[in-house]
């Protein structure tokens, strides 16, 4: 059994949905550390209370995250263990914890991860869709331009996109998504770990149609298609089509260029040779 060291914080993994998903390691540092901060303390008394694990709560949350970090960073400068818990998942990811990391890298606190769930690679990797250039966006803003913003970003992502929803307000997500995205490949999984767990593959238009017609139920996250380097290179070549090859020579030389070095650049942006790029020029 792993030693649990006085004035050390935990992150430490929790199940998103079936208990049987936490590991011994979990388990034993729960059971040994001084103090166990959870995002809700009535949540994780369930969890609790099913492995047996009589350890002390205090609660740790979006609302107290930056003067509980302090004060539990005092505690940890004093020699108390502490293990870091959020309602389901792997703290720090999209939630409060990454403050209380924050506090402790700067303190000089010592601190581990504990791996285990994470709804957002659980919902990669059984998405179908590309796993090795991804982006986590979490939940999108609220705030209407700051998420106009982001979806613009997204627009242009050429990485598969992973984001998290609450079931009430999926659709009108999916549709903000189609709308600006445009229509690609989606995966959306819900229920993850459990019994009824899902993951539609389909498109963002027809996951927008079902979705209108069945009630969506359960925390969900979305998996979308990244934009294909054949569009961004269409798209490019397009635009440098409607350049005259001297306004093309002066966008490179006027990024410190050379003149051979933007002759070279415009040649392959066109797919023609460096030659006739020359022989334009003279």
């Amino acid at each position: 059994m792993e030693e649990i060291k006085p004035g050390k914080l935990y992150l430490c993994a929790t199940p998103i949905g079936n208990l049987d998903d936490i590991t011994i390691r979990v388990l034993n540092t729960l059971k040994q550390v001084d103090v166990i901060a959870a995002e809700d303390t009535r949540h994780s008394i369930k969890l609790l209370n099913h492995f047996g694990i009589k350890t002390p709560m205090t609660s740790y949350h979006e609302y107290n995250k930056v003067d509980k970090a302090k004060y539990l960073v005092e505690q940890m400068k004093e020699g108390k263990s502490i293990a870091l818990i959020t309602d389901a998942g792997t703290p720090g990811i999209s939630d409060p914890g990454e403050e209380l990391v924050r506090q402790c890298c700067e303190a000089g606190i010592e601190l581990t991860s504990l791996p285990g769930p994470a709804a957002c690679i659980t919902a990669l990797t059984i998405s179908g869709l590309p796993t090795r250039r991804f982006c986590f966006e979490a939940f999108l803003p609220s705030e209407k331009k700051e998420r106009q913003m982001i979806l613009e970003e997204l627009k242009e992502e050429t990485r598969t996109i992973i984001l998290y929803e609450a079931p009430h307000r999926l659709v009108r997500t999916l549709k903000e998504l189609y709308e600006t995205l445009g229509d690609r490949k989606v995966s959306v999984c819900r229920e993850l770990t459990k019994r009824y767990e899902t993951a539609l593959r389909t498109t963002l238009k027809e996951a927008l149609g079902f979705y209108e017609e069945e009630e969506p139920k359960g925390e969900c996250v979305i998996v979308l298609e990244g934009k294909s380097f054949e569009q961004v290179q269409r798209e490019k070549e397009k635009s440098f089509e409607e350049m005259t090859i001297e306004e093309h020579m002066a966008m490179y030389e006027g990024q410190g260029m050379s003149r051979k070095e933007a002759m070279r650049m415009v040649a392959k942006d066109r797919g023609v040779s460096k030659r006739d790029i020359y022989q334009y020029l003279l």
